[in-house]
């Protein structure tokens, strides 16, 4: 089924709306990991599609500037271990070139598509006994402040979720573990979070909801960077 844009933003709207005063009873209090999806800052693998408009060396940068400031977030925010979720394998000596806290947990993102690494991930974090908070390193708007808060809410609702304008999401995190979070979802499409929204409205999770913040994946997306983050860009 085909979806118009601006009909996704519209309804993802009111599902915020909706959904942000569906809070639960308060919830045991558990230990936040924080996991990192990352792709390795290589020319040619990261953020490719931004090589017209920066060149293969210039997203390269950049991937590497938004994979560290996600990192020093997440450290920052101070509310649990984190953990960066990668590709290649912990083990490719690309992430021999990065800084990387001793204190930084590692894992491999594996095989399949996101949804199913993501699950991987998602799951083996709940199992443990701590609640998910998942991210990737698109989104340089995603602050200390939302990190934090989406830690807060974890402690008295099942899940939640901050919505990006082109229909993704920066942030998702939960209690529990269901795979119908991760499976046939069209990731990388304006739909993500709609349906996400609607899968955990299907499963009966209280979710709280944050406004839209923009995500780095387009050239036209540029515009929300830094100012001085685009001009090291494309020198």
């Amino acid at each position: 089924m085909a979806y118009d844009f601006s009909d996704v933003v519209f309804t993802l709207a009111i599902l915020v709306r909706r959904f942000s005063h569906r809070i639960g009873t308060d919830l045991p209090m558990k230990s936040v990991r924080i996991v990192i999806f990352a792709k390795a800052p290589q020319p040619g693998f990261a953020k490719t599609r931004l090589i017209p408009a920066l060149s293969v060396q210039g997203a390269a940068d950049l991937a590497r500037r938004m994979f560290v400031h996600t990192l020093e977030t997440a450290i920052a925010a101070d509310v649990g271990s984190v953990e960066l979720c990668v590709t290649p394998s912990v083990k490719d000596a690309v992430w021999q070139t990065l800084a990387i806290p001793d204190t930084v947990r590692w894992s491999d993102q594996g095989k399949g598509d996101l949804g199913e690494r993501m699950a991987r991930a998602a799951q083996g974090t709940i199992d443990s006994g701590e609640s998910v908070v998942l991210i990737g390193t698109d989104c340089p708007e995603l602050s200390v402040y939302h990190i934090r808060h989406a830690a807060s809410v974890l402690q008295h609702s099942d899940s939640v979720l901050f919505p990006t304008f082109d229909g993704g999401y920066a942030l998702l995190g939960l209690n529990g573990f269901s795979q119908l979070l991760f499976t046939d979802i069209a990731w990388s499409t304006n739909t993500v979070a709609f349906e996400t929204l609607f899968r955990l409205k299907q499963l009966g999770w209280t979710v709280r909801t944050h406004r839209m913040l923009h995500d780095i994946d387009e050239p036209a997306d540029l515009r929300w960077l830094p100012t001085t983050w685009l001009m090291k860009a494309k020198q």
